[in-house]
């Protein structure tokens, strides 16, 4: 009976636990999560702290009870203190019972990121908050609770610093975003940054761009932020979302090799250098299938592609994983704003020639209710015409999703522009229009294309 461990209990460590035990029933598999909250969804903090998800309690993807079920066995407040690859060994500390020692015939790491710590004095005061894990989200929670902030401040404008300026804006804050780079959302091109940063100002919320915050500091009223051009605000909270960093301190003890920013190096089979060990999730690099490169892409549709993998190879198997386009999507308010593949930028690094056009059209057929406009920016190679990437905004209910997904599965193909053109897409007027509009966008760019 082969003994497969698993550090972690998100997305690539349950997606891990689950194949393996798919792969191979008789196998005896175990997870080791650092709190009590395995498979949460921490992507959904957001819609907790707004609101509009109302007991913590449903943003679990499966029950404990579920996991079990499938086999799995679960210890909870367990957090691994040391890896012996020689020995096949992990030392465990269990809350005040001292440690243990689990063995492995295979492990699995998957103990994800946490939020970066910028360099600002004032972060360890009250009212002061970073959010990744439930336990941030509980403690900001109690604070709305206890104290009824009126006025908060985000420093970091990309995904969850926007999910979260549309969350407590939700909740009847006065909030103010603060990004120190030129545009918010720094993942799409700056032109639709700076139409969704005029946008979240319609929306009541205040957004400062090229501001870098230097210190905050306890106020009598609460706490006083200062940075960039004589910027300084009072107000009752602060959430700190500047991104995150890949979680490696037991990997790297254990001998197995760092990458891309610190994270855990994997081959496609999700293997570290270390004899049966494999790694999955934010913790490691990711192959983007576009560059044929590696990268650092912390996605939680990527965390359980590779935790899928990583466990079937743990069970046996000899699968690859097949690499990411980096497809992301987010909702603001009422608008959407996605993107996959390649900005101008990465693709130039990447030995492109590359070609963005911008277009914009209808999302279904403007003489039915209810039509709402949407932006599409299309990267192609402008030496062969092989679709590189595409950016999307618009409003949230025009399939902004769906249509993203499109050309995220147009990339993972390696189609060209003008192959969307031929793709057999539905139609309805309240949903669409007979070209929809990626392929408008498709053709557009096609008569823009300075043909070698």
């Amino acid at each position: 009976m082969t003994r497969i461990l698993i550090i972690g209990g998100s997305d690539a460590g349950i997606s891990a636990a689950l194949r393996a035990r798919e792969v191979d029933p008789s196998a005896a598999v175990s997870m080791l999560v650092a709190d009590a909250f395995p498979n949460y969804s921490i992507c959904g903090l957001p819609f907790y702290l707004s609101g509009e998800v109302s007991d913590w309690r449903r943003l679990a993807h499966r029950s404990l009870r579920e996991i079990e079920e499938a086999g799995v066995e679960v210890n909870l407040n367990a957090r691994a203190v040391g890896i012996d690859p020689a020995g096949h060994t992990v030392l465990v500390q269990q809350g005040e019972q001292g440690t243990q020692t689990f063995p492995y015939d295979r492990l699995v790491i998957g103990t994800g990121a946490e939020s970066i710590r910028p360099p600002i004095p004032g972060l360890e005061l009250a009212g002061v908050f970073l959010l990744h894990s439930m336990e941030d989200s509980f403690a900001v929670a109690h604070f709305m609770q206890a104290q009824g902030p009126q006025r908060a401040l985000i420093i970091g404008a990309g995904y969850i610093g926007l999910e979260m300026a549309d969350a407590l804006r939700h909740r009847g804050l006065a909030v103010t975003v603060v990004e120190q780079v030129a545009a918010v959302l720094p993942t799409v091109d700056p032109e639709l940054g700076d139409r969704l940063a005029s946008y979240i100002r319609g929306q009541g919320a205040d957004v400062r761009t090229g501001v870098r915050i230097h210190q905050i500091q306890q106020h009598a009223q609460g706490l006083r932020v200062m940075g960039d051009h004589e910027f300084e605000q009072e107000v009752d909270m602060v959430l700190v979302v500047v991104g995150v960093k890949p979680v490696t301190n037991l990997a790297k003890d254990a001998g197995i090799r760092l990458g891309v920013r610190g994270a855990i190096h994997v081959e496609r089979t999700m293997a570290t250098n270390q004899t049966d060990i494999y790694a999955a999730g934010d913790c490691v690099e990711t192959y983007h299938r576009l560059t044929k490169s590696l990268t650092y892409l912390p996605l939680g549709t990527t965390a359980h592609k590779q935790g899928r993998v990583a466990g079937e190879n743990a069970a046996g198997g000899h699968q690859q994983f097949a690499g990411s386009l980096g497809t992301q999507v987010v909702k603001v308010f009422d608008w959407a704003v996605a993107r996959t593949g390649l900005r101008d930028d990465e693709a130039k690094a990447a030995g492109y020639h590359p070609v963005t056009v911008e277009f914009t059209t209808w999302d279904h057929k403007a003489y039915y209710p209810g039509a709402h406009e949407v932006t599409l920016r299309i990267t192609g190679d402008g030496d062969t015409g092989k679709l590189l990437g595409a950016q999307l905004l618009g409003h949230w209910q025009g399939a902004i999703a769906k249509r993203i997904d499109i050309f995220a599965m147009a990339l993972y193909h390696g189609m060209g522009v003008s192959d969307l053109l031929q793709a057999d897409l539905s139609y309805t007027p309240p949903l669409g229009s007979p070209w929809d509009a990626v392929q408008m966008a498709a053709d557009y760019w096609g008569r823009q294309w300075p043909r070698p």
